[in-house]
């Protein structure tokens, strides 16, 4: 049996989709989050192994499949994605093994062809656009040193560093600190530095909750955290604007990801602020995966 296999992989999980020659779904699966390291591309090539497995075991087809295409965040660059290439050969999972990044299997889904506009928020964030003459221009995705903005990582690191102000009296009290310590089982404030200089990408986004619930109680810093990262991913809409312009119409603009999908975050106040851009809003999900799957299944 001939069948193809697509990966999403970010910080919080990876899923594994199989279909068949005509592209029709068999299985799937989620593994660990696979988010690529330079340093060590194997534990990328680990997560996503487990989902592919687990689908194969679920669908009862036996490995390899005929072409395997992965979309992971972080692999963006040529280093990375040849690194995780050459570790998921080792893996035996398929004949021919293609990595890209996890904004390129979602924007195949949402726009197989025909310009759009996409924004993604999860742990990390990127904007993706087709303009009207068929170019593809890419806005952040810059990684957790040099970009991120409005994604949970930024969220949760900025309310670490909330904690870190307020403990010094440099701001005023936040109920962010009782929170975050409370959230990380850790003892006093200065427990954040050997914590932060250990945690994953996915470990610091999970502390959006903390912000979320604080935010509600009316902590000023909570409210202030959420209102820059919209504020960020709301420059990412507009250089994407302009990056793929000009535009005859407004174009096609879909939110996607943990923060800003349907019943997201920061949703409802993105799309508040977006109603004053010339960008006509999809109101559907994407299955990622599946995009990864229609990658596979074109390099057949």
């Amino acid at each position: 049996m001939t069948f193809a296999i697509g990966v999403d992989g970010g910080g919080t999980h990876a899923r594994a989709v199989i279909v068949d020659e005509r592209g029709r779904e068999i299985a799937r699966a989620e593994g660990p989050g696979a988010v690529v390291s330079l340093r060590a591309p194997e534990a990328a090539a680990a997560a996503v192994a487990t989902a592919v497995r687990g689908a194969a075991e679920a669908g009862g087809v036996k490995l390899p499949g005929a072409t395997l295409w992965a979309g992971l965040a972080g692999a963006g660059h040529e280093a990375s994605r040849l690194g995780v290439e050459r570790a998921l050969a080792k893996e035996g999972l398929a004949g021919r093994v293609r990595v890209g990044t996890d904004v390129e299997a979602a924007f195949h889904a949402a726009f197989p062809e025909g310009p759009g506009l996409m924004l993604i928020a999860g742990t990390g964030s990127i904007a993706w656009g087709r303009g009207p003459a068929g170019e593809l221009r890419r806005v952040g995705g810059w990684g957790q040193q040099l970009g991120d903005e409005g994604s949970g990582y930024a969220i949760g690191l900025a309310a670490a560093r909330a904690v870190a102000r307020a403990e010094d009296e440099r701001t005023g009290p936040t109920s962010l600190r009782a929170g975050v310590l409370a959230a990380l089982a850790l003892p006093s404030s200065g427990d954040l530095i050997p914590w932060i200089a250990a945690a994953s990408k996915g470990e610091v986004a999970a502390l959006v909750p903390v912000v979320l619930q604080c935010a509600k109680a009316g902590d000023a810093a909570a409210h202030s955290i959420f209102r820059e990262a919209v504020s960020d991913l709301e420059a990412h809409v507009t250089a994407l604007l302009q990056r793929t312009g000009p535009w005859a119409s407004p174009p096609e603009l879909l939110l996607s990801g943990g923060l800003i999908g349907p019943g997201g975050t920061l949703r409802e106040a993105l799309v508040e602020r977006l109603a004053m851009h010339p960008v006509a809003l999809r109101l559907d999900e994407v299955d990622a995966a599946v995009g990864a799957a229609m990658l596979a299944l074109a390099a057949l």
